[in-house]
């Protein structure tokens, strides 16, 4: 969950969600860098873990244009995980859209959608809650920091 609020009214630069949270770092190829945030580990994992995940936005509080919504590059999270220079190269050359959202809204994206969002013009709470959602198990006995099982009513 995060706040933007008066006294925090930060933006966000044009970037890909790359990271996950997992149970232990564990040196694999292709995985990596590691890093480590409150205690729990994150890893940014091969895309093709990525590109089967799903981000769900719960907007507890009015987030409009001027209030610093989420912009987006459609279709962006086909291209694959992109560098910097990359991302600044379609960010000149293509179309964003900006994803207001009203209180109590949900915003689904996937987490290679190229995305920022600016300061609110006049700074008030924006809290967000987002989860992310997998339709894959980890390889190489890595864990998912947490994991929901579906529970599935047997009639």
């Amino acid at each position: 969950m995060f706040d933007k609020s008066p006294l925090s009214n930060w933006p966000v630069s044009w970037h890909q969600d790359l990271t996950i949270a997992v149970q232990e770092q564990r040196e694999l190829g292709g995985w990596g860098p590691w890093s480590q945030k409150a205690g729990v580990s994150y890893v940014q994992p091969p895309a093709s873990i990525l590109e089967n995940m799903l981000a769900v936005r719960v907007h507890l509080d009015q987030c409009e244009v001027d209030a610093g919504c989420l912009r987006v590059v459609p279709g962006s999270h086909g291209l694959g995980r992109l560098g910097d220079l990359a991302i600044a190269g379609l960010r000149q050359t293509g179309v964003s859209v900006k994803c207001p959202v009203a209180r109590g809204g949900l915003l689904l994206m996937r987490p290679l959608l190229v995305h920022c969002s600016s300061r609110a013009a006049e700074p008030a709470h924006r809290r967000v809650v987002h989860l992310e959602y997998a339709g894959v198990d980890l390889p190489h006995g890595l864990k998912w920091h947490q994991r929901v099982e579906a529970a599935l009513g047997s009639g």
